[in-house]
């Protein structure tokens, strides 16, 4: 009997499973349906990239009806599963609620950002966590820039071009760092703007950025950052953010007109409304074969899942796209080996290393014990994300992103108005006082 595995999420995980799964979908062992809110998957240590304008934000998402052949993909959210029942309730982006069945049920739901309850954060930051935060960061970095070399005010100009970010984890570094290269860029064309004007600040609540790296590495680009004049702060906290103003645990007060949260993720929501088991962060426990633990029909990986790390005991793996695609790959393997009633394997990956990119042609990278910074580091850190973007196709793409910034200067057009596409068609009609409107 053909067996229907539902995947929930389209992210890392979601996707690699699914194609991992095509074989089985040709033989008509199983069908397969994945269910993602955005319908694309992300490639999100691109978003920064995206936001200075090294790559086209299309060429960062990957369309999943395009790059999964044979698989349904449903736009929407599942709000809820009841495993018993095997059964899920399924929210498409327009129309009614409805249930869809399966037999085995894909946990890969992911993350979400880690907001805190901070005063006046929701109102006055934004996230980077998506495509679309990312082209909105672009956008308001250069509409700073234009707002600041057109007003003859002094605070507005001096809060246009102060900029804040929260997180010294790969995104918050990442998009500070490309932040900067496309406002020095963009100076060009703003002569009335002088580059020590701009203020530039990152906060870190602990005593080091970039954790996932060697200690020396995370010191080397706090150092290369304030070179090009970041104000690093480790051991700060945000406490406030009304009235755009950052305000620091230390009583410093930053009025900033542009904030960025990068502080982190959490598991999706989605597994409590699951009945699956969790642990005390939220994350769905799975075994070292990517199954739930003590449930039958149901696996897990990625950013939401508790998986073991075997490389070292007592502790799981890091929420990182390093693991989350080659869980996927395992998943896959090991989905199939179930359906088939065959031995599963365990999920064993040590670290290779990670990799960031400083804008500027500068990066950091650890590969095993090899540290590399400056061109070299830059360099690392494209080769080693263009190989795991997926399809041919988008890696094509990126690699003429790449080589068309190298050889032009930045596309700094500005493009607000797409993000409120209504605002002018709006405007264009008559209000309704005067005689705007017959009686």
């Amino acid at each position: 009997m053909r067996k229907h595995i539902l995947i929930v999420g389209g992210g890392y995980v979601g996707m690699y499973t699914a194609l991992g799964l095509r074989k089985l979908i040709r033989s008509g062992e199983v069908s397969v349906t994945v269910v993602d809110p955005r319908g694309y998957m992300t490639y999100q240590p691109f978003l920064a990239e995206a936001v200075g304008g090294a790559i086209e934000p299309r060429h960062v998402v990957a369309p999943l009806s395009r790059v999964l052949k044979g698989v349904q993909v449903l736009a929407g959210r599942v709000t809820r599963i009841d495993h018993n029942e095997r059964v899920a309730e399924f929210q498409p982006v327009q129309g009614p609620a409805r249930t869809l069945a399966y037999d085995i049920v894909v946990m890969a739901a992911g993350s979400i950002l880690r907001a805190l309850p901070i005063p006046g954060l929701a109102e006055h930051a934004v996230g980077f966590k998506t495509v679309g935060e990312a082209v909105h960061l672009r956008n308001h970095v250069l509409g700073q820039l234009a707002a600041a070399a057109s007003t003859d005010d002094p605070d507005v100009r001096r809060r246009a071009l102060t900029f804040v970010v929260v997180g010294g984890g790969f995104s918050g570094v990442e998009a500070l760092a490309e932040m900067q290269g496309l406002a020095d860029d963009a100076l060009r064309y703003h002569p009335s703007i002088a580059r020590d004007e701009l203020g530039w600040t990152l906060v870190e609540a602990t005593g080091r950025i970039l954790p996932e790296l060697h200690e020396d590495l995370g010191a080397w680009t706090a150092k290369a950052l304030t070179k090009r004049g970041v104000a690093v702060r480790l051991n700060s906290r945000l406490v406030s953010a009304e009235e755009g103003r950052a305000t620091l645990d230390d009583g410093t007060v930053i009025d900033a007109g542009t904030l960025v949260w990068a502080a982190g993720g959490r598991p999706n929501p989605l597994n409590a409304a699951s009945g699956l088991p969790l642990d005390r962060v939220g994350r769905i426990k799975a075994t070292e074969y990517l199954t739930v633990e003590g449930v039958a029909d149901a696996f897990a990986a990625g950013d939401g899942a508790a998986v073991p790390d075997l490389t070292r005991p007592g502790e799981f793996t890091a929420p990182n796209a390093q693991h989350a695609v080659r869980q996927a790959k395992l998943l896959s393997r090991n989905l199939a080996a179930y359906v088939r009633g065959r031995a599963l394997k365990p999920y064993r990956h040590a670290y290779l290393g990670s990799v960031a990119g400083l804008g500027h042609h500068q990066g950091v990278a650890q590969v095993y014990r090899l540290k590399l910074t400056g061109v070299l580091g830059w360099l690392a850190h494209r080769a080693y994300h263009l190989a795991w973007v997926p399809t041919f196709n988008h890696k094509a793409r990126v690699l003429a992103d790449w080589t068309l910034s190298m050889l032009f200067r930045r596309d700094l057009v500005q493009l607000t108005a797409i993000e409120h596409p209504a605002d002018d068609f709006q405007a264009s009609f008559p209000t309704r006082s005067g005689q705007d409107f017959a009686a």
